[in-house]
Parts: structure tokens; C-alpha cells; sequence
């Protein structure tokens, strides 16, 4: 008589649940603090650039000034798309004209990793590996502006080899070089999004890759977790509170509607953490430097909602998370809101990658288990 092997009950989600061990970095939600590496990934975000950390997460140190000009110089160099890629984007962008720039992506990393002659990181070494993964990279916002670009009716703009990763990425989304201040409030909300923890999409990235498939195959299932509204929609989302509650005189009505009829604030509220998300902290002050109406109108906003949440959820810690003034610095930054999501993606995926290069030296897969709840089995098969 064989027995059922006793399936031990795990939260709803994995929630909490240790998968692996890893030397990226990690989320400690009730300190309020997340890091990258050894480093906290705000005083990066406050003092390093883009590619100091993009370098951090994929060799394991920050650099030194010749590393570091070495390595921007690489990655400049990688922006191009392959002609098979470059040729494709227009009928990519028709085909995607209501879902946007993020669902073109899943296709054109797709068609990157074919043109790009990808093979499974199983049967790579630790450097093609890596060779791979910056080539994605550093594409990935050359194809996710040209994508918006294509979608307004405008031709793409090639990528400069010259220019810093967020201001290269500001040029190929407006064709103008962006002012100083605006580059380096997009480069600190890219350095801040690298990588947190074991989201959705960054484990989604690492169950692929512990199939031993090619970075693109990991990359793509990365963005499709990104697509789902409950992961990496909420940046133009939260925005879009401010304007439907339009003036301050209306903010203690609409949020008393909002809590009292159980629907979510978007931009309050985080998973992981219990206290202040230290990315909305860094990110409010970005948008308080930039100053104005919009920037104002989202601090009263933050202090009304927190103060109402309080007295009807009392003992419940609801705070901004980043996506709140994520939207806030972007807007003021003239992106338009269709590119908030692909923004975050521009940057995230460097921390996708970085987790499937640590998932590729690992070659077990990731195979859970499910509980069967339906009718108990075998059961007779009816006749036709």
C-alpha cells in the first residue's frame, strides 16, 4: 500500500517563506531599510550613479574610477538593436497600441534573445553569462522608448553613446537632452528600483533561470509579472488619486469615501513594510526640491491620508510607499504616464538579472508542491 507523501502547509503566497539564499541584497520592512549588496540602497541612490550600481550588483563591489569608465564605456556600447530587432518594433508598437510599451517588451526581448544567438545559461559559463545579461540590459530602454515613440506617431531615436544611462534614456524617450536636475532625479528613482527583495517578478526571474533557460526567456516572464496591476502598475495609478481628488478642500471626503467603502489607496501601503518605505522618503524630498503645486499638493495629500487612515484603522501602520511620489518626480520630470511602469522596468532590470546570474550557479530547480483539494481520485470515467 503506498502512502501520500504529507505536504507541509506554507503561508498563502509563499508569504515569508525562505526559497534560497542570496547575496543581492534584502528588505528588513520594520526598520524601514532595504539594501544592495553591503550597501544601503538609498546612499547609493543619494551618492552613486547609475552604472556604479548596476556594476555592484553584477560584480559584487562598486568600482574605482577606471573600472567604473570602463564599464560605462561597455555598456554605452551595447545600446544598439540588433537590425532584426530595430526592424520589427514598428509592427510590435501597432500591435501593442492599447497595452503599451511594457507588453511590447515582453516580445522584443524575445526577439533580442533569438537575434542575440542566447543559449541557456546551463550551458554557459559564469563571463557568457554575464555577456548576455548586459547586452538585455543595456537594450531594454532603447526598446522601450522607441516603442512610445512609435506609439505617438514619432520615429525612434537612436541611443548616444556619450551620454550617462538615465540622461541616454530621457534623449531616446524626448530627443532633447534633459536638464541636469531631471536626469539625476530619474537616475536617483532608477538606483532606488534596482532590486527589492524577492518580489513577484524577480522570483518569477529566478524560477526560469533554474530551468536553465536563456536570459531572455527569464527576462520576459520577469516583465509579465511586472504587467499585473497588483506588482508594477501603480506608479500612474497613485497620480491618477491626486488628480480625481483634484483640490485640497476634497481630499478628507475622498479618502473617507475610499476607506470607508474598503477600496485601496493607491500609493499607501507596502506588503513588507511596517513603517516609512525609505524610497517614498528619499523621493518625496527629490519632488519637494523640484517644488510647486503638484509637489504641495501630494505632501497634504500624504499628511490627510495618513491622519485619516489612523483614526479609522487604528494600530494599522499605512504609509506612502514608492510609488506615490514615484509618479510625483516623474511627472515633474515630463514623462508621460504610459512610460512610469516601463521606467521602473528600465531599472529593475538589472536586479533581475543579477538574481539569474546568482540562480545560474545554482543548478537545482525550482520545483514546489500543490495540495490537491478537488474530488478525491480515482473515479469512475462516465461513458460517452
Amino acid at each position: 500500500m503506498t502512502t501520500t507523501p504529507v505536504v507541509p502547509a506554507v503561508p498563502r503566497g509563499l508569504a515569508g517563506v525562505v526559497v534560497t539564499d542570496t547575496a543581492l541584497g534584502d528588505v528588513r520592512g520594520r526598520e524601514g531599510f532595504y539594501h544592495y549588496r553591503q550597501f544601503s540602497a538609498i546612499e547609493l541612490a543619494e551618492t552613486r550613479s547609475f552604472e556604479d550600481v548596476w556594476y555592484l550588483m553584477f560584480h559584487g563591489e562598486l568600482p574605482d574610477r577606471a573600472a567604473a569608465a570602463g564599464f560605462t564605456a561597455r555598456t554605452a556600447k551595447l545600446r544598439a538593436l540588433p537590425a532584426e530587432v530595430r526592424e520589427a518594433l514598428p509592427a510590435i508598437a501597432r500591435a501593442g497600441a492599447v497595452s503599451g510599451p511594457l507588453a511590447g517588451l515582453r516580445t522584443a526581448l524575445s526577439l533580442l534573445g533569438a537575434a542575440g544567438g542566447y543559449r541557456p545559461v546551463y550551458d554557459l559559463d559564469a563571463g557568457s553569462r554575464r555577456a548576455d545579461a548586459l547586452a538585455a540590459c543595456a537594450a531594454v530602454p532603447t526598446i522601450l522608448t522607441a516603442l512610445q515613440r512609435l506609439g505617438e506617431g514619432l520615429e525612434p531615436i537612436e541611443p548616444r553613446e556619450d551620454l550617462p544611462y538615465a540622461a541616454n534614456y530621457l534623449y531616446m524617450l524626448t530627443g532633447t537632452e534633459a536638464e541636469p536636475e531631471r536626469v539625476r532625479a530619474v537616475e536617483q528613482y532608477l538606483i532606488s528600483t534596482v532590486d527589492h527583495g524577492f518580489n513577484a517578478s524577480t522570483f518569477t526571474a529566478r524560477v526560469v533561470a533554474s530551468t536553465g533557460a536563456d536570459v531572455a526567456a527569464c527576462l520576459v516572464a520577469a516583465v509579465g509579472a511586472l504587467s499585473g496591476p497588483l506588482h508594477g502598475g501603480a506608479p500612474s495609478r497613485a497620480l491618477d488619486t491626486l488628480d480625481a481628488i483634484g483640490t485640497p478642500d476634497r481630499i478628507d471626503g475622498w479618502i473617507r469615501e475610499q476607506v470607508l467603502s474598503g477600496r485601496r489607496i493607491m500609493g499607501f501601503g507596502h506588503p513588507v513594510y511596517r513603517t516609512e518605505d525609505p524610497r517614498s522618503r528619499m523621493l518625496k524630498s527629490i519632488a519637494q526640491g523640484f517644488g510647486g503645486p503638484l509637489a504641495d499638493f501630494a505632501v497634504e495629500v500624504e499628511q490627510q491620508v495618513e491622519a485619516i487612515l489612523a483614526e479609522l484603522k487604528p494600530g494599522r501602520e499605512l504609509h506612502t510607499n514608492v510609488e506615490f511620489y514615484a509618479g510625483v518626480v516623474m511627472e515633474l520630470c515630463g514623462l508621460p504616464r504610459t512610460m512610469f511602469t516601463p521606467t521602473f522596468c528600465a531599472a529593475r532590470v538589472i536586479g533581475w538579472s543579477a538574481n539569474i546570474l546568482e540562480q545560474a550557479e545554482d543548478s537545482k530547480i525550482i520545483r514546489p508542491a500543490a495540495r490537491y483539494i478537488g474530488t478525491p481520485p480515482p473515479q469512475p470515467v462516465p461513458a460517452p
